[in-house]
């Protein structure tokens, strides 16, 4: 190969590189002024936790941290209810069932407390949330390597987003997290242009609206 087709092979190489970061670029600029803490985060009335798997039936450590930092605004005031969503496509794994029962131990009111069950991915719950849910503004919590992701997605969805990405030590679960969000964001950039019905819609549920009607008569 010349030097004309080693500087086009590099030239390549870059535009492909460019490319896929892209989309990274997008979740970043529309998330740029949306991320907060616990401590910063605006009144809301809906918290959205996604899942991030369990562990013989419990949360996982990452998806434990979600939810602790959601109990954190609900006994601030911060938020009247907790919308769990995650994955419960077969009987032995049921995700937001155990984020329910995690959530209840650390003092949130099970009324307070609403189900998504077939939240199966990122765009899923976050169409789920407005469609089925009615919600139309919420904190969402994850980790800070997915945070970005979900806001441009729940945006994309139609619901007014400000997230809350909870800090976590420099592991290889957190370097993994990290490097598969660069494919993820391409998967995200198409489903906010795309916009597909996630994997099961179903009908509107009356959940989140139930449990702010408890929240505000007690």
């Amino acid at each position: 190969m010349g030097v004309r087709g080693r500087r086009r092979t590099v030239q390549a190489v870059m535009a492909l590189c460019v490319l896929a970061l892209l989309p990274s670029a997008w979740t970043h600029a529309v998330a740029g002024d949306r991320l907060r803490t616990t401590a910063d985060a605006p009144a809301s009335d809906v918290a959205v936790v996604f899942g991030a798997g369990l562990w013989r039936g419990r949360p996982t450590p990452y998806l434990a941290h979600r939810l602790d930092a959601a109990a954190d605004l609900y006994r601030a005031g911060k938020v009247k209810v907790v919308l769990v969503s995650g994955d419960n496509s077969r009987a032995e794994y049921d995700e937001p069932d155990a984020m329910r029962t995690y959530l209840t131990e650390q003092g949130v009111p099970a009324d307070r407390i609403v189900s998504d069950y077939a939240g199966f991915d990122t765009w899923d719950s976050c169409v789920r949330a407005k469609k089925v849910f009615d919600v139309d503004r919420a904190v969402l919590i994850s980790q800070g390597f997915h945070i970005r992701r979900a806001v441009a997605l729940c945006e994309a969805a139609g619901v007014e987003s400000y997230g809350v990405g909870v800090s976590e030590p420099l592991d290889s679960v957190w370097y993994y997290g990290g490097a598969r969000e660069i494919l993820a964001a391409g998967k995200a950039a198409l489903d906010a242009a795309v916009r597909p019905d996630p994997h099961f819609l179903g009908p509107r549920e009356r959940g989140v609206e139930q449990a702010l009607a408890a929240a505000d008569a007690g």
